[in-house]
């Protein structure tokens, strides 16, 4: 009897050993995120975080990366900078990542590209900001002013409105995208009569909302930040300024804040983003189905954060398999290789140059459904200013910050 079991248990380990291995049976390639799950930044993490699990479980259902499936970590940096140090460090020392993708503010990433650099792990940014870093290590897939701030002021321009105040967040972000509009104002044909820079920390705006009235501008460019920013909106709607002046901005909806506020409070604010959840084509159907199934029905918006965090995972996924390693800098390779994707918004495609995307922008007015309305659209617009001064196949020890006003920092 003892030799039957014997040999019957060799035939199922032999049998075992030639069951090809599925994905979920070879060892996992680790790779991390960092976010604002909670704090005041949780506006933007939120969805953020949603779209970084959704886009593993998809590469996973789709076989994983080189066939094995990716093991995420992930930390809420609980809107502490300092947190994003830490935990930076944790991943790349401690959890051994192939690529950290996470930061949302400026400061978050200035947080983290300098222990990705250090320690030659990959960086992808994917939100949206002030521009011009110019690094070798890291990948950036959101939009940038050239693509973003320039179309809102010609827009603006067009429409017969040439006085900007301009109202920012009072950290890197702000105080360099104000710059940018002061430099695309003046291109236009208009002019910037007022700048105020906010502290992330503000909600009452009574001052702020005086100096209009006092002012009188066409639009108010909004560069503001997080959730305190959001009552800005409520007030200015309170003052009876929706009627006088119009608002565009580079940060509006990013956080939800068209669902957060009334249609009085929001509808009217014209804003500019590669994505938004109203777009047609077959690709967004699918992913807001996909989101549908794993979020549910009553999922408040998906916001453009969310689908630069989904294209950023993507395309680090497709650039893996195109070098057949995890390898930083065959990874580096294919995505210099001119690596493109067909994401919600439309085809995206890495700017080998540069390391940001060439893609869509829509421009769109908030609606009386909490949503949005879109009005236009720009195809496949490059990072224009980041090809001016960032050349990282020419020049690819380059690990530096160009801003309009400083040149590098």
């Amino acid at each position: 009897m003892s030799r039957i079991l014997s040999w019957l248990a060799a035939i199922c380990l032999l049998s075992l050993a030639q069951t090809p291995a599925t994905a979920a049976d070879k060892e996992p390639i680790t790779v991390g995120s960092i976010l604002d799950e909670t704090g005041g930044l949780n506006v933007y993490g939120k969805s953020m975080a949603d779209a970084t699990k959704l886009a593993i479980q998809s590469i996973n259902e789709s076989g994983g990366v080189l066939g094995r499936p990716l093991k995420l970590v992930m930390y809420d940096a609980q809107s502490d900078n300092a947190k994003y140090t830490t935990y930076a460090n944790q991943l790349v020392l401690r959890d051994k990542v192939s690529v950290v993708m996470g930061g949302i503010t400026s400061a978050s990433r200035e947080a983290i590209r300098p222990v990705a650099d250090r320690y030659k792990t990959l960086y992808f940014y994917n939100e949206q900001y002030e521009g011009g870093v110019c690094d070798k290590n890291a990948f950036l897939t959101g939009i940038v002013p050239s693509q973003q701030i320039a179309p809102l002021v010609d827009w603006a321009i067009r429409n017969g409105k040439k006085k900007f105040y301009v109202l920012a967040a009072d950290y890197n972000y702000g105080h360099i995208s104000a710059d940018w509009v002061k430099q695309y104002v003046a291109k236009a044909g208009g002019t910037v009569i007022g700048t105020d820079f906010i502290p992330l920390d503000v909600s009452e705006f009574g001052s702020v909302i005086s100096k209009l009235q006092e002012a009188k501008p066409d639009v108010v460019l909004s560069l503001l930040v997080g959730g305190n920013h959001i009552a800005f909106y409520r007030q200015f709607a309170a003052a009876g300024l929706s009627s006088r002046m119009q608002i565009v901005s580079a940060t509006f909806g990013l956080g939800n804040e068209q669902v957060v506020l009334s249609p009085k409070e929001a509808s009217g604010i014209v804003v500019a983003f590669p994505y938004f959840q109203e777009l047609g084509g077959a690709d967004n159907d699918t992913f807001r189905a996909a989101w549908k199934k794993a979020y549910g029905d009553h999922y408040p918006y998906i916001t453009d954060s969310a689908v630069a965090v989904w294209n950023g995972w993507h395309l680090w996924a497709m650039a893996v398999a195109k070098a057949g390693s995890t390898d930083r800098d065959k990874v580096i390779g294919a995505l210099e290789s001119g690596i493109a994707f067909d994401s919600p918004s439309g085809k995206v495609s890495m700017d080998a140059g540069t390391h940001h995307l060439v893609q869509n922008v829509h421009i769109a007015r908030a609606n009386e459904t909490h949503g949005f309305t879109v009005i236009g659209e720009q195809q496949a617009v490059a990072p224009s200013y980041e090809r001016s001064v960032c050349d990282l196949k020419a020049r690819p020890n380059t690990a530096r910050q160009f801003t309009p006003s400083a040149g590098a920092n």
